[in-house]
């Protein structure tokens, strides 16, 4: 067989697992780890039978037909891969009365069967369950021991079940990073259209009105000096003013990434099935805003993740230099040790020189609430949406 030819036939379709992991940055050879797994077709003789001639024929026959059929499953596409889960399977069933080894390929074949498919889990449980009755019956043609007929299809049901499990979470967190960094995407993009219209309606007129301004009074030095100086002076002020009224454009466009991270945190909750109720935030120190959308980011992650909430409430209170920024929601709570991201959060405010506070008694949601000291020139805004009060939680379980 040429080079083109293997190199044709090991290219994987565009929605073939080894593609996936390709889109997502990862080796395409990531899952030939597992590969690991079938030492136990050359270790099971050691078990009971010994190695025999029997027993190297067909695994010589066997194991090959194996790797094509594991290699099948990772690059054809998601509607043929099932057809080479379901061929291991009957490459594990067909010789077993004389070829115990190939208990392995069974197992192969029941755990890529889910993998190898996007549909339901319900659907794959029914399969499951009838290939494990199936190989019940052929073991017992085979005179298998009882107890193998107990472990066999047990831990072929618990490895199925873990390893599509695994990979169901990691499909959904991929999607759920998809669809926060496309929100922020299209926030950025919505804020740059609103940039350019406020700097249109901005500058457009005041630059105009002060070309105007300042033609008029070219025309009046000869005949009118005095009014002249007034036409100059009127420029001058329209000037001041346009500039004030840059800098408090600024102001708003600098507030633009907390203002993303909350339209993206309302996707992310409501894909979970979560309403959430906010308010805008109120203008903050470049440095602040960044550090608080990060806190957000990764509170609103958890409770997408472990809180199983119906609600949730993310609120901002200004009182004079004290800026507070709580995210609630009615979730099961009883979070009470502090793992990788609530010790990033602690550590981005512990920079700004403010307090976090964790409060998740069971069963009563979870509530974090970020307190920090603004700089003197930070002036308080009162936000102009009312948010639907939250339920309140036990005084205790501060950190």
């Amino acid at each position: 067989m040429s080079s083109s030819r293997l190199a044709s036939l090991l290219r994987p379709a565009p929605d073939s697992a080894v593609a996936e992991n390709l889109r997502r940055g990862r080796s395409p050879w990531v899952d030939a780890i597992h590969l690991l797994w079938t030492l136990w077709v050359f270790l099971t003789p050691l078990f009971g039978g010994g190695y025999t001639w029997r027993w190297a024929a067909l695994t010589l026959l066997t194991y090959p037909v194996f790797l094509v059929l594991y290699a099948g499953v990772l690059l054809a596409p998601r509607c043929h891969a099932p057809r080479y889960a379901l061929s291991m399977v009957v490459l594990g069933l067909v010789p077993l009365a004389w070829y115990p080894s190939a208990v392995s390929y069974f197992i192969f074949g029941c755990v890529t069967l889910r993998v190898s498919r996007r549909s339901g889990y319900g659907r794959y449980l029914l399969q499951l369950v009838g290939l494990n009755a199936l190989f019940v019956v052929v073991g017992l043609f085979a005179h298998y021991p009882w107890q193998a007929l107990i472990w066999i299809p047990s831990m072929a049901m618990i490895i199925s079940l873990v390893v599509n499990f695994e990979t169901a979470s990691h499909e959904q967190d991929a999607a759920l990073q998809l669809s926060q960094d496309e929100v922020r995407r299209l926030a950025a993009t919505a804020e740059r259209e609103r940039i350019g219209r406020d700097l249109h309606d901005l500058l457009g007129h005041t630059l105009s009105l002060i070309t105007l301004k300042l033609e008029l009074s070219r025309k009046l030095a000869d005949r009118d000096p005095a009014g002249s100086r007034r036409e100059v002076d009127e420029a001058e002020t329209i000037a001041r003013q346009a500039l004030a009224e840059v800098r408090s454009a600024v102001t708003g466009i600098r507030a633009s990434d907390l203002a993303a991270e909350l339209a993206s945190a309302r996707l992310l909750l409501e894909y979970q099935h979560v309403h959430l109720h906010y308010a805008p935030p109120p203008p903050m120190p470049v440095d602040t805003e960044r550090a608080l959308s990060l806190v957000l980011r990764e509170a609103v992650t958890n409770i997408a993740r472990h809180a199983q909430a119906r609600q949730a409430w993310i609120t901002f209170e200004q009182d004079g230099r004290s800026l507070m920024m709580q995210i609630r929601d009615d979730g099961r709570g009883g979070a009470h040790v502090d793992g990788n991201g609530l010790t990033g959060m602690r550590e981005r405010v512990a920079a700004l020189r403010g307090t976090l506070a964790l409060q998740s008694a069971k069963g009563e949601g979870t509530s974090v609430t970020v307190r920090v000291t603004l700089p003197a020139a930070t002036t308080t805004v009162v936000a102009p949406v009312e948010v639907p009060t939250a339920p309140s939680l036990p005084a205790g379980g501060a950190p």
